[in-house]
C-alpha cells in the first residue's frame, strides 16, 4: 500500500476511533484524526511515525473544517456520535446533519470509500431522538455518497468503555446493584472487532453501499450483564429491579446535572432489544471472528475489585 493513502477519521480520538487510528496507521496510511479538540488528540501520534498521525481541527457544524478534512484523503470514517444531548437538539446537529454533511463533503472531494457508524435501532421513526437522529444519519450518508458501508455496532465494550466501566463502579461503590429493565437484551461487540470491521470495510470493494449490524458472540439479558459484573468485581451485592416509573423520575432530575448519568431518552433505548437483526449481515461476513466479552472484560474490570485487584483473594 501506498505511504502517502490519507485516510480522514473524524472522531478519531474517541473510544472507538483511537482502535481505528491504531490499524489505519499500521497499514501504512497518513491518518488525519479530525476532532474538535487537537490537544486531546496528541496521545495518537505515536501510533504511527514522525507525521504519519496528524490531528486537524474539524467541526462537523462548521463546513469549511470538514471539506478541508476530506480535500485530498483517500477514505474517511466518520465515528463521530454523542450519547446524551447538552443542548436540546444536539442529537440532531451532529448524527442527522453532521453526518451528512461529511458524506456530501467527501463525496464533492472524490474520496474513494466511507465507512459511517451507526448503531443497532437506528430509526428515523424512534420514539428516542438518538435513535432516530441515527436513523436519518444513515438515510443522508446514503443520498450523498451511495457507496458508503453503513456499520451498526451493539453497545461496544473494551477497557475506556462507558458500559462495563459504569457498572464496575456502581458496584464498587453502592451496597446493592440497581437493575433497569433487566429483560432487555444486548450483544456487546469488542471495540478491536469494530476497529476490524471498519477495516475490512474499507479494504473489500463488496462491502460498497452495504449494511453490516455487529454483535459479539452471545446474546445476554441486562440482568445476566450485571450479574456478571458482580461475579468479575468480586462484589456482593443485592440486584435491585426499580420501577421503570420512578426511574423515569429520577431520569427528568439527573439528565439535567453535570454528567448526563440517566436521560429519559435513554430510557426509551432500554425499552428495545439491542442486537443483531435476524438475517442481517454482520462480523462474519467481513472476515472478523467475534470476540467473547468473557475474555477481555475481566482484565480491565480488575480495578474495581476491592483493594483494587491487588490482593488476588477473593473475599469469602
Amino acid at each position: 500500500m501506498a505511504t502517502r493513502s490519507v485516510a480522514t477519521v473524524f472522531g478519531g480520538s474517541g473510544f472507538i476511533g483511537r482502535y481505528v487510528v491504531k490499524r489505519l496507521a499500521a497499514a501504512e496510511y497518513v491518518v488525519r484524526v479530525a476532532v474538535r479538540d487537537t490537544a486531546g488528540a496528541l496521545f495518537l501520534k505515536p501510533m504511527g511515525r514522525v507525521g504519519q498521525v496528524v490531528p486537524l481541527y474539524a467541526s462537523l457544524g462548521e463546513p469549511a473544517t470538514v471539506q478541508r478534512a476530506v480535500e485530498g484523503a483517500d477514505l474517511v470514517v466518520n465515528l463521530v456520535g454523542i450519547l446524551a444531548e447538552r443542548r436540546r437538539g444536539d442529537f440532531e446537529r451532529v448524527q442527522a446533519e453532521g453526518a451528512g454533511r461529511v458524506a456530501q463533503l467527501a463525496a464533492a472531494a472524490g474520496v474513494g470509500r466511507l465507512v459511517h457508524l451507526s448503531a443497532i435501532g437506528a430509526d428515523a421513526n424512534a420514539r428516542s431522538r438518538y435513535a432516530a437522529s441515527k436513523g436519518r444519519g444513515e438515510a443522508a450518508v446514503r443520498a450523498a455518497f451511495p457507496g458508503a458501508t453503513i456499520l451498526r455496532p451493539s453497545v461496544v465494550f473494551g477497557p475506556e468503555d462507558a458500559f462495563f466501566n459504569r457498572f464496575g463502579q456502581i458496584a464498587e461503590r453502592l451496597p446493592v446493584m440497581p437493575v433497569i429493565a433487566g429483560a432487555t437484551r444486548f450483544q456487546p461487540v469488542y471495540v478491536g472487532d469494530v476497529a476490524d470491521a471498519v477495516m475490512a470495510a474499507l479494504g473489500r470493494p463488496e462491502t460498497s453501499g452495504q449494511l453490516y449490524e455487529l454483535g459479539g458472540p452471545r446474546v445476554w439479558s441486562f440482568r445476566e450483564i450485571l450479574a456478571y459484573i458482580l461475579v468479575v468485581t468480586w462484589r456482593r451485592r443485592r440486584m435491585i429491579e426499580l420501577p421503570m416509573g420512578l426511574v423515569r423520575l429520577q431520569a427528568a432530575v439527573l439528565e439535567h446535572l453535570p454528567g448526563k448519568l440517566l436521560t429519559r431518552d435513554q430510557l426509551l433505548l432500554l425499552e428495545r432489544d439491542n442486537v443483531v437483526t435476524s438475517g442481517a449481515k454482520g462480523l462474519a461476513d467481513l472476515g472478523v471472528t467475534p470476540t467473547p466479552a468473557e475474555l477481555v472484560v475481566p482484565d480491565y474490570l480488575r480495578r474495581y475489585r476491592p483493594g483494587g485487584g491487588r490482593s488476588g483473594i477473593i473475599p469469602a
